[in-house]
């Protein structure tokens, strides 16, 4: 078959096992409405997490592939690699927020409408959700355009369906151009460096809840975010900024440890 068929064929079989992964979202949104004692986060995660582990295997199958090939096995490395994920994410959140704090001028007081089931069920739900997306964009579509095309083009096409997925889901170009894009070839080459997705769901995982923690996903966190009178678009500007160059600069970082893996 014509080089030129056979990436055709990759590019549509890609294509379709994110369009599925996506039907998943908007198939068990309307269901979280109908179970309002359960956070919306925990319920649609943990069915989409499960849909798109069931594609994972259907597609690999489909193409005489194995888990291990699109990083979806889990080994005995998986937990120490899980939590190595937990720590640098948590790292890039704390230094996100000192630098917001310092530059930004933002300030975080209690949130007196947290409770402790209420957080332990959102810490699940973000880290469902996290699953989710490492599964349907970093697992099978990104290892298997890379193995195509190479890194860096499977990574920027990965991250343009991220950011029109977060497109479809309200938000707008540009912050989610900015927001999820870069984010996207943060985890991404997570994922390549470490063969595997344990890294990127504990650093995705990681981040997602630092935000909630510090009320950036609505008014439930375990505090809440103040900014000056005046300040608001200065704030933005700001978090904006420090959140790009930490994501490009994670993503530099997992490029040289995929480079030196190579190299050894």
């Amino acid at each position: 078959m014509p080089i030129m068929a056979i990436r055709g064929s990759i590019i549509l079989r890609v294509s379709l096992f994110m369009l599925l992964c996506g039907l998943g979202v908007a198939t068990a949104a309307p269901l979280s409405k109908c179970f309002p004692e359960w956070r919306p986060e925990l319920l649609i995660g943990s069915i989409t997490t499960l849909w798109a582990l069931v594609l994972t295997i259907v597609f690999v199958r489909w193409e005489g592939l194995a888990l291990h090939d699109v990083g979806a096995a889990p080994d005995q490395r998986t937990a120490g690699r899980l939590s190595l994920g937990l720590v640098i994410g948590l790292a890039l959140v704390l230094s996100w927020a000192a630098i917001l704090a310092i530059a930004g001028r933002v300030r975080w007081i209690p949130n007196v409408n947290g409770n402790a089931p209420s957080t332990r069920w959102a810490f699940l739900g973000f880290a469902a959700i996290s699953c989710r997306e490492e599964l349907a964009f970093h697992g099978y579509p990104l290892r298997r355009l890379e193995r195509t095309f190479g890194i860096w083009p499977a990574q920027l096409l990965i991250a343009l369906a991220f950011v029109a997925e977060h497109r479809l889901g309200g938000m707008s170009w540009a912050k989610a151009l900015l927001g999820p894009g870069f984010g996207s070839l943060a985890f991404g080459m997570a994922a390549i460096a470490s063969d595997g997705l344990a890294v990127p769901i504990g650093l995705h995982a990681a981040w997602n809840i630092g935000h909630w923690t510090l009320g950036f996903k609505g008014d439930d966190g375990l505090w809440t975010v103040v900014t000056p009178s005046g300040q608001e678009e200065r704030s933005e500007l700001v978090a904006m900024t420090v959140y790009v160059v930490l994501m490009a600069s994670a993503t530099f970082a997992f490029w040289l440890w995929n480079r030196r893996r190579q190299i050894a």
